[in-house]
């Protein structure tokens, strides 16, 4: 049996810019998703802790150091630059690989810089 867990999350991001004129996805910062291990297109969740908005789009690279976290198209209309999100990515693991299973935890500072990593507590 197979089981979709946490794979990686980058916690209370600051939205830095929503952009509606884009066909859509979630402009992040580079280095931020190579260390969420994010790949480009890769499918996200956003949690939006300010508003309670919850959607999936795909990521898109953003410059390395930028701290730029940019709701694009669709999702332009569900955040605004200030607002606090969570981005996470999930992964289907069978029994095995999810008995040893630690998710990526990036906090990051007002300036979406990485605090801290870890796994979830």
């Amino acid at each position: 049996m197979q089981r979709i867990f946490l794979k990686a999350k980058i916690h209370r991001a600051r939205v830095t810019a929503a952009c509606l004129d884009y066909d859509g996805s979630l402009s992040i910062d580079r280095g931020l998703m190579a260390r969420a291990d994010i790949a480009p297109f890769e499918q996200v969740g956003v949690y939006n802790l300010s508003n309670g908005e919850r959607f999936e789009t795909y990521a898109i690279a953003a410059p390395e150091g930028s701290g730029e976290i940019c709701l694009n198209g669709a999702a332009a209309r569900l955040g605004q630059p200030g607002d606090l999100i969570i981005i996470a990515t999930y992964a289907l693991l069978d029994g095995e690989e999810s008995a040893h299973h630690e998710p990526r935890v990036i906090v990051v500072d007002e300036t979406n810089q990485p605090r801290t990593s870890g796994s979830t507590d």
